[in-house]
């Protein structure tokens, strides 16, 4: 009688939790996460009342309690902790799941969503995006330029190029760039008449455009102690250089989201002094796992790495490949 009586047990407890219902475990992370039942019922667009019976079902169904009711607030005891962490990893497994099989359902005509700066968008990955489309003629690139940090999965984006140390919860990172990106001095080529190789000292009396901090930090290798006013600062480097290009003063920033525009000849760098400033932050390109083999993400990063090293060789066209050893 006794192994008949547990194993009874132990089967009705695997057929209660493979019947738990999916919308009250959603609900019970909200609750958990929020440890507030009003609140948790605001995220989930339900009543109070029907989220308080979620919990009370779930509890009953599993046969014990999973929170301490403290007034208002419900703090998880440790049973709900327990639950909290496996359904966390269980819900984002399905939310990468789901991601991935409608990128797979798409097929060959699937648009790539991506979000990214402004600045890196209009700078950079706008004027290449005739290359992507000789190579991927089928894949389109749908491009979200945003300063906001979006949710890609919510918001429904594949992959998003973002500025950053990382790491973001949930999601893979790539580091674009092994090494800095050094900030250099430009101008119009009006300003490039009167300014091209001039000394620092004729540059601080100019108008300039961009963070204080950094022209401070830039004057500062020249051996200057200036106290920079900028005429106009921006929440954009894109702008920044749009100004500069338009003659409104001088800028100072990323040597990558000037190049094109100094090899057009809209801008021209002022002086041979660069420097790296130490809180710029690195750009990554980040996805979530799941779609880390899907063939139209594998494309961006690939086509990302070969633009990348095409910038580098227009730059720096002397310079040794990055990871290259130097000869002796």
């Amino acid at each position: 009688m006794f192994y008949p009586y547990w194993s009874d047990i132990l089967t009705t407890k695997v057929i209660n939790m493979s019947r738990l219902p999916l919308n009250t475990l959603t609900g019970f992370r909200a609750v958990a996460e929020l440890q507030n039942l009003r609140a948790a019922a605001e995220v989930l667009h339900l009543t109070h009342s029907a989220v308080s019976q979620q919990i009370r079902g779930l509890e009953e169904q599993l046969g014990f309690d999973l929170f301490e009711r403290r007034g208002r607030r419900v703090v998880l005891n440790p049973a709900g902790e327990a639950l909290l962490r496996s359904v966390q990893r269980a819900l984002a497994q399905l939310d990468d799941g789901v991601q991935a099989a409608a990128a797979a359902a798409s097929g060959a005509a699937q648009r790539l969503r991506i979000t990214a700066l402004p600045s890196f968008a209009q700078r950079w990955l706008l004027p290449r995006m005739g290359r992507w489309h000789e190579r991927h003629p089928n894949l389109a690139l749908e491009i979200d330029a945003s300063h906001q940090l979006v949710d890609l999965q919510r918001d429904g984006f594949h992959a998003g190029l973002r500025q950053g140390e990382g790491p973001w919860a949930g999601l893979e990172s790539e580091r674009l760039f092994d090494a800095p990106m050094p900030i250099i001095v430009v101008g119009s080529p009006s300003a490039a008449r009167r300014l091209l190789g001039a000394q620092p000292e004729a540059l601080a009396r100019e108008p300039l455009l961009g963070d204080t901090d950094v022209w401070e930090q830039w004057f500062a290798a020249a051996g200057l102690r200036i106290q920079v006013i900028p005429v106009a600062t921006f929440n954009d480097a894109g702008l920044m250089l749009q100004a500069a290009e338009q003659n409104l003063g001088l800028a100072v920033g990323r040597e990558l989201l000037a190049a094109d525009a100094l090899r057009d000849g809209r801008l021209v760098r002022l002086s041979p002094l660069s420097i790296i400033y130490e809180h710029a932050r690195p750009y990554h390109l980040v996805y979530p796992p799941s779609l880390r083999d899907w063939p139209p993400l594998v494309a961006l990063r690939q086509w990302l790495r070969d633009e990348l090293e095409l910038s580098r060789k227009a730059l720096h066209p002397t310079a040794p490949k990055r990871g290259a050893k130097e000869k002796k």
